[in-house]
């Protein structure tokens, strides 16, 4: 194991050169604009009569910046090798005439027609074998050498077009790179697949090794043997170590796509622009801690869409709180800078069932966006199409093309309250000792989550429901959070939860091991340490890569079904669980926590505690639906390590930003907010009613 964890130091180190760029991104934005919010327009969308009348519209409502061209490309590039920029030039100097600055996008999910018809093979195909066709977006494939040829020639013509435009921002790359749930198994996926095995494992014999390919008679003589993993054309269940290598490579192949036009861009514009994305924190197939390819990387939010029927009797109306906070703490952490690239601007048509948002909560997302520390805000989109497939998505103004909509209103208040938020700023204000003291670490990488979602054990597993009722209590104790991955130094926290790090190898536990004994205060999940990083299980006994750190066994685990119910007691408290349970079985001088009270192993350990060092190792064995016993656990870890919490009701999260503390309430009851005598209020009311924020200074 000496020459692997040599091999992922090595690998470590290369991907902090390559972010050395990045790491200085802050420099594009500065401090003492807080948060600038703009919207989307699609002049290519509307008659050219109205392009004049609409960007002076924007500049009124108090947006300081557009964004243009992600889905124009047969408009960039109306026939093969014609590149238009007339009409793109009008739209930019109007946005400038209005004070209004320009993210420029390059207009890689939506290929033209004569493309696809020239060309179907860069188009993707599904697990279920169907090619998809050209009328819609992101249907064409990242690993395509054709499509490649065809990018770079546009990405060329648009940075040599606007590199040099000062009244260009910035630039955004593709929008939502990803294929909305799908993976892609087209021929040239499949090429692509073989190569990026052949770079990991260099031979054959290699692969068949990290794959176990003995098993089922699987094995390969050559590389051209291999074949993508996909459940819809075998019988039984793939490899597992196959599904995550694809997974993995997946990922790495929409990095590579967008270091593409990256480095195209890099050659033609200006240093003061940045580069970016924006990524779906939700969908799995593209992970943002694997791109590093660019200067830095925003996120794309939908809060009210049916999906998340959040707290309380209207919580659909404004979503969960950990929606935005989680998306915050994660793009932000990759390199201390990120934005919000796309909000929902009000209703939408896409989701299970369009609600309409309650009054004050698109107001109250923008400024979760600003406590979370993002640089801009910018929603999609500026007006409500009449045609095409998003006619019943709202816009900041209407249909009418002129009267703000109701979200729109509360875009305007919220940019009036930010320029006064402006007045209150403080280059010198730095963290209070109190909230800083609380500062947590998430550990996450992705492939714990592919792993896990190809085999979950239990139909009740969810990997993402798991870490967030780690994180849910995190946010009621007030705790900044930092969702970070390996690459990032553990000593800035002074605690860090590793929630089901089920992939692992003797490098981590070190760095965990070390990381506690000077001072830190570790917490650990079910399924930690059971397999290492190939996704293999040890040759040992079961999940032993963790006894020494932990202080003791884990003897098995147990799943019920989801009519039965296990039972824990912590101290004078009773939980319940059916998910998941470890059952620990702890070494001399590790204290037991909380206890399994029913099955035919009650009186087993469930929680386990030791002092390590200066610090400590927490141990929780079950997964619970309700995550009353994580919460409890983690806020008897701070009370031990002398770090005072808050405790906030779900639905309410409060954050410290630029000298700022900003209240939001996602709750369906109102809450008084706590803040010293002397606090002033600048924004809101310190009583938050439902949907609203308040804003004040210590």
């Amino acid at each position: 194991m000496k020459n692997l964890n040599s091999l992922l130091l090595a690998i470590i180190a290369l991907v902090n050169l390559q972010r050395i760029n990045a790491q200085s991104a802050d420099r594009f934005f500065p401090k003492a604009d807080l948060m600038t919010i703009g919207s989307y327009y699609y002049p290519e969308q509307w008659p050219r009569q109205y392009w004049e009348r609409d960007i002076k519209k924007m500049a009124e409502v108090g947006f300081d910046f557009t964004h243009f061209g992600e889905f124009a490309w047969s408009f960039i590039e109306p026939e093969d090798g014609k590149f238009d920029f007339s009409w793109l030039d009008e739209a930019v100097e109007l946005s400038h005439k209005n004070g209004i600055k320009v993210i420029m996008c390059t207009s890689t999910p939506t290929p033209p027609a004569w493309m696809v018809q020239k060309h179907p093979e860069i188009l993707m195909v599904n697990a279920e074998g169907r090619t998809m066709q050209h009328g819609s977006r992101q249907h064409i494939s990242w690993s395509s050498p054709v499509y490649k040829k065809y990018v770079e020639r546009m990405v060329e013509a648009i940075g040599k077009h606007y590199g040099k435009d000062t009244r260009i921002w910035g630039w955004q790359l593709d929008n939502e790179p990803s294929h909305y749930g799908q993976y892609d198994y087209s021929p040239a996926a499949q090429i692509s697949f073989r190569k990026w095995l052949q770079a990991k494992y260099k031979t054959v014999d290699k692969l068949n090794e990290a794959w176990g390919t003995a098993f089922w008679s699987i094995r390969y003589n050559n590389f051209e043997q291999v074949l993508i993993p996909n459940q819809k054309e075998l019988i039984a269940q793939p490899s597992p170590h196959a599904v995550l290598d694809f997974k993995r490579f997946s990922a790495d192949e929409a990095n590579e796509f967008l270091g593409l036009q990256y480095n195209i861009l890099r050659k033609h514009i200006l240093p003061t622009q940045w580069i970016t994305t924006n990524l779906m924190p939700e969908h799995v197939e593209v992970d943002p801690t694997r791109i590093n390819s660019l200067d830095f990387v925003t996120y794309t939010k939908y809060l009210v869409a049916g999906y998340d029927k959040g707290t309380g009797p209207q919580g659909f109306r404004m979503g969960s709180a950990t929606s935005i906070a989680f998306a915050n703490d994660l793009f932000r952490s990759l390199n201390g800078t990120t934005g919000v690239m796309e909000l929902q601007p009000g209703q939408v048509n896409w989701g299970k069932f369009n609600a309409q948002p309650l009054p004050g909560a698109v107001r109250m997302w923008i400024w979760h966006a600003f406590a979370g520390g993002n640089k801009f805000v910018c929603n999609y989109r500026f007006k409500q199409p009449l045609t095409g497939g998003e006619q019943y998505h709202y816009g900041i103004i209407g249909t009418d093309g002129v009267t703000p909509s109701t979200s729109g209103l509360e875009y305007i208040k919220v940019i009036n309250e930010i320029n006064t938020l402006k007045k209150h700023y403080d280059a010198n204000a730095t963290m209070p000792p109190a909230y800083k003291k609380r500062w947590t670490a998430v550990l996450y990488n992705p492939d714990n989550r592919w792993e896990m979602d190809n085999q979950p054990q239990t139909n009740q597993w969810d990997f993402m429901a798991h870490l967030k009722r780690y994180y849910v209590a995190l946010k009621q104790f007030g705790a900044p959070v930092d969702v970070i991955t390996e690459e990032k130094d553990f000593s800035n926290y002074p605690v860090m939860v590793a929630p089901a790090y089920q992939l692992l190898d003797a490098n981590l536990v070190a760095r965990w091991k070390q990381y506690v004994q000077n001072g830190g205060h570790l917490v650990l999940s079910s399924r930690t340490g059971q397999k290492d990083r190939t996704g293999k299980l040890w040759e040992m006994k079961w999940a032993e890569p963790i006894y020494d750190l932990i202080g003791a066994k884990v003897s098995f685990y147990d799943l019920l079904p989801d009519s039965v119910q296990g039972t824990i007691k912590a101290g004078t408290a009773n939980y319940k669980w059916n998910n998941w349970a470890d059952v620990l079985e702890p070494m001399a001088g590790t204290e037991t926590w909380a206890t399994y009270t029913n099955q035919y192993y009650a009186g087993k350990v469930a929680v386990t505690h030791r002092k390590m060092g200066r610090g400590t190792v927490t141990y929780v064995g079950p997964d619970t639906d309700d995550g009353a016993l994580e919460k409890a656990v983690l806020a008897r870890v701070y009370m031990q390590a002398g770090i005072a919490i808050e405790d906030y009701p779900e639905g309410v999260m409060v954050d410290w930003r630029d000298g700022f503390w900003v209240g939001v309430n996602y709750s369906g009851a109102a809450y008084n907010v706590a803040m010293p005598a002397k606090g002033k209020v600048l924004i809101g009311s310190k009583t938050m009613q439902p949907a609203s924020v308040v804003v004040w200074k210590d």
